[in-house]
Parts: C-alpha cells; structure tokens; sequence
C-alpha cells in the first residue's frame, strides 16, 4: 500500500552548519510505503516511493490537501528533501501539529 507521509534526525556530525544540526529524522508508520510528492498534495505527482521501515527529515511544514492515515487527519505536510513532501499523517512525529519551521 503506497500513502503520504514523512520524517527527520539530527546530524551526529560536529563539522555540520548549525541548520543542519537542527534537522530530526522521524519514522514512517510501520509497513507503509510512502508516495513522496512534488508539492504538498495528492494532486502533485509521485515523485518516488519510500520503502517500509523508511525515517525522513523534516527540513519544514506546511498546508496542503487532508490526508487519512495511521496517525490521524492532516492537512500538514512534511519536507523532507527539495521538492519532496510527505503527509504528516504517516509521519510519527510524537504530536499534533508544527515539529519544524513552517515553509517560506
């Protein structure tokens, strides 16, 4: 089954800019293969699919289309790589709602 979601960690290298130390990863829900979009919808287009067991990092958030999933409704969507989105609601991030900046 292929839905939208995403996730974030912390860079463990010292060397990092400090943006980049800011950045979590954060798991997809189990046994779920995500469609990453190219916008934050289900009317953009699927640009991959994240495998099973898949972490993504959320660079930001923003509003999009409301999307079901394992861990609720949300309008959010979810950053994860340039022009790469991912529902929040496939995403575990521990809360309802911003757990990054939202984007510009």
């Amino acid at each position: 089954m292929s839905v939208d979601h995403t996730d974030a960690s912390t860079s463990g290298r010292h060397d990092a800019p400090a943006a980049a130390a800011a950045v979590r990863t954060y798991p997809v829900a189990p046994g779920v293969r995500l469609n990453v979009r190219s916008g934050p919808g289900t009317g953009y287009g699927i640009v991959r699919v994240l495998s099973e067991g898949a972490s993504v990092p959320i660079f930001c958030q923003t509003p999009g289309t409301s999307v079901s999933g394992p861990y609720g409704t949300s309008k959010l969507w979810d950053n994860i790589n340039n022009g790469e989105f991912v529902s929040d609601a496939y995403v575990y991030t521990g809360r309802d709602g911003y757990v990054a900046s939202r984007c510009s």
